[in-house]
């Protein structure tokens, strides 16, 4: 499985995984406690491979985030947890992404980060995200 198919949902905690499309929506199962819902097309739902975090020179994606964070915590979960202090939040971040930018990133983002990484790397879904891009880096190599 790949980003393209985890999704945050707005007022509802967590990520979920697209099950199936339906006429009016779609049906997602949650990765916290692999309840499914329907959702309609009204909610306000954001897909993690669109999602990119503001530095002060690009917006850099999601999932380049996240392989920092796995680099630095040897594929484990994090150091920190979202529920501790703005200034130690901050500091991990910027050991994470030097560069990002603190004017439109808030603590809130960062918050949201680590509980993603978390919840995927709890799911062992972070090495489905790297296998497939060494398989897509490869491919494009050969062409």
């Amino acid at each position: 499985m790949s980003l393209e198919k985890v999704l945050a949902i707005s007022g509802k905690p967590g990520l979920y995984k697209l099950i199936a499309q339906t006429r009016g929506g779609f049906v997602a199962e949650s990765l916290i406690d692999n309840k499914r819902i329907s959702v309609s097309v009204q909610n306000n739902v954001s897909v993690l491979s669109e999602i990119a975090i503001y530095t002060l020179t690009e917006e850099i994606p999601l999932k380049q985030v996240f392989k920092n964070i796995k680099k630095k915590e040897n594929g484990g979960q994090t150091s920190v947890l979202p529920k501790d202090n703005k200034d130690k939040l901050e500091e991990y971040f910027f050991e994470i992404l030097p560069d990002y930018d603190e004017d439109r990133v808030y603590v809130s983002d960062i918050k949201k980060v680590i509980q993603w990484y978390n919840l995927l790397q709890k799911h062992d879904m972070l090495d489905l995200i790297d296998s497939k891009e060494e398989k897509g880096k490869s491919t494009d190599e050969e062409e």
